[in-house]
């Protein structure tokens, strides 16, 4: 059940757990009812660590691995050893928080720089600390980790309301190479440098082993690095698009603008020409009238002096 509700986009955890608390009091059990509700939501730098466990469990197992590898390597690898891997490291911490930051966003939620601060911080925490290893191959932490040196700082995942995970096989110690019988007569110096042979075959095929362990958790590391520059490709693309998009809109915008401005400064000018005009109609209109008046007045002056007739 805790794994239905840290698999769920964040804005869905409170809905789908308000569901399953009213599912187990429906079903007379009060006390995972309340355990359930007690279950907090996620943060969204955890959301993003649950969800890169789950989209890609090899590359995040290899991850916790190349940390065990590291922690032995400190007695028995040389320094460049170490170097190189400690290198592998940060490309694979680098990578797989690109691939988280990418598999957020494909679901609907960016990752901000702060957040993908968390999410790094997180997976060097799992790389550091076995116990940290553990709680995030849970993929049910609800807040991010972080390493001191001195410890982990994480909140641990509530593994109450499941069946705890199954135990990953744990691989079965390669069989110590078998003693060589003790030849008859065989000298303190010859039974020493026997030994030293046989702890040197023995560390020889632990360090091949840890090598090709490490080897493997690169080549992932670099399939996810990969992967991840495709999905930058493929944002940048768009980002590219998008922006010249704009571009376009907003060249159009300044067109229309030029456009509408124009079309003002002719209303303008056409609403100062219509009341000029319209005082030249009210100043012809009156000197019509005036001109009628004074044309009747002669008209009747002319009818008066032709019927008054001679003397």
């Amino acid at each position: 059940m805790a794994d239905e509700l840290y698999a769920v986009p964040p804005e869905e955890f409170i809905e789908l757990r308000k569901a399953r608390q009213d599912e187990a009091k429906a079903d007379g059990d009060k006390a995972l009812a309340k355990e359930i509700g007690a279950l907090p939501k996620p943060s969204a730098a955890a959301w993003a660590c649950n969800l890169l466990v789950r989209e890609q469990r090899a590359e995040t197992e290899g991850l916790v691995e190349l940390g065990d590898l590291l922690r032995e390597a400190q007695e028995n690898l040389a320094g460049e050893q170490l170097r190189a891997l400690d290198v592998q490291r940060r490309q694979l911490l680098t990578a797989l928080t690109r691939q988280a930051r990418s598999l957020a966003n494909g679901e609907g939620h960016p990752v901000s720089t702060s957040v993908a601060t968390q999410i790094e911080e997180t997976l060097r925490a799992a790389m550091s600390d076995p116990e940290a290893g553990r709680a995030l191959l849970t993929g049910r932490l609800t807040s991010p980790m972080n390493y001191s040196g001195m410890g982990t700082t994480v909140a641990k995942p509530d593994l109450r309301l499941v069946h705890p995970a199954r135990p990953e096989p744990t691989a079965k110690p390669a069989k110590a190479p078998a003693a060589t019988k003790k030849p008859a007569g065989e000298s303190a110096a010859d039974r020493r440098a026997r030994e030293q042979e046989e702890r040197r075959r023995a560390a020889e095929a632990k360090r091949q082993r840890e090598l090709a362990a490490a080897q493997e958790t690169a080549d992932a590391a670099a399939a996810a690095a990969e992967e991840a520059e495709s999905a930058l490709e493929e944002h940048r693309r768009a980002t590219e698009e998008l922006t010249a998009r704009r571009e376009e809109l907003q060249a159009r915008v300044e067109e229309l603008a030029d456009q509408l401005a124009e079309a003002e400064r002719e209303a303008a000018e056409a609403a100062t020409a219509l009341k000029r005009e319209e005082r030249r109609l009210v100043a012809a209109e009156r000197e019509a009238a005036e001109a009628a008046e004074a044309r009747d007045h002669a008209i009747a002056r002319v009818t008066k002096l032709s019927e008054a007739g001679p003397g």
